[in-house]
């Protein structure tokens, strides 16, 4: 190499930090009983065992902190990896909470932090203006307009509409429907939270795994579906059946 190349290679940068958006689940937590979380928790990964297995999670304190309900971050930490999911996070914790996270090598989200306790968040705040009654936020439907590639994950809370292809590699979950017009080489996964209703629907089926409900199918089930046919795909009897359109 000459001394030039040496030159330019050694001021040229080798790494770039962009900014990027993606969707990880949240677990917001109501109660310290940790053999409750535990079991409710393990109620929750049988439903969708593909969804949740190595699955990033973001877990949120805040509820329990303005109850003053107390819980060891180290405990519900162990009970989560457990369970195969990998916390990534820690949101609504108070102080020593955070530094718990933090010893657990736990990235603390700062921007939802509360007080340590009520006590003290009455002493450094005004009190707030009652909330509404209601704060139930209706799910939307997720378009994607561009390719899902290979490693990408999309999550959606309601419906998912995609409008071009899902890569093998890929993953795509909603606790509502599935709609891909465009060829599904990738991990589908409809009613993610227990919808029995919910539908896959798909222009061209090559998926390495489907699953409604946590019901699913790979892709040595699919070796009779034909291929480049519009399809749907729903649960009966807890059974995945694939219709032509």
């Amino acid at each position: 190499m000459s001394t030039d190349s040496q030159q330019k290679t050694k001021h040229s940068p080798v790494l770039e930090f962009k900014s990027s958006t993606f969707s990880v689940p949240v677990l917001v937590l109501a109660s310290n009983d940790v053999m409750t979380i535990e079991q409710q928790l393990q109620d929750k990964v049988n439903l969708a065992p593909e969804f949740f297995k190595n699955s990033p999670l973001v877990f949120d304190l805040q509820e329990l902190n303005k109850h003053d309900l107390d819980i060891d971050v180290a405990e519900l930490t162990k009970i989560i990896r457990k369970l195969g999911l990998l916390p990534i996070g820690i949101r609504g914790g108070g102080a020593q909470q955070n530094q718990q996270a933090l010893k657990l090598g736990i990235p603390v989200h700062s921007g939802h932090t509360v007080a340590a306790s009520s006590e003290t968040q009455k002493q450094q705040a005004p009190e707030p203006e009652p909330e509404p009654k209601s704060q139930t936020v209706a799910a939307t439907t997720t378009m994607i307009t561009h390719p899902v590639r290979s490693g990408q994950r999309i999550y959606a809370s309601g419906d998912l509409i995609i409008l071009a292809q899902v890569s093998a590699g890929a993953e795509i979950l909603a606790e509502g429907n599935i709609h891909v017009y465009g060829s599904l080489r990738g991990r589908a996964l409809a009613g993610v939270q227990g919808n029995t209703e919910a539908r896959i629907f798909c222009s061209d089926l090559q998926a390495e795994l489907i699953s409604i409900a946590g019901n699913y199918k790979v892709s040595e089930d699919l070796n009779g579906v034909v291929l480049n046919q519009h399809v749907q795909i729903y649960l009966q009897n807890h059974t995945l059946v694939i219709k032509d359109m």
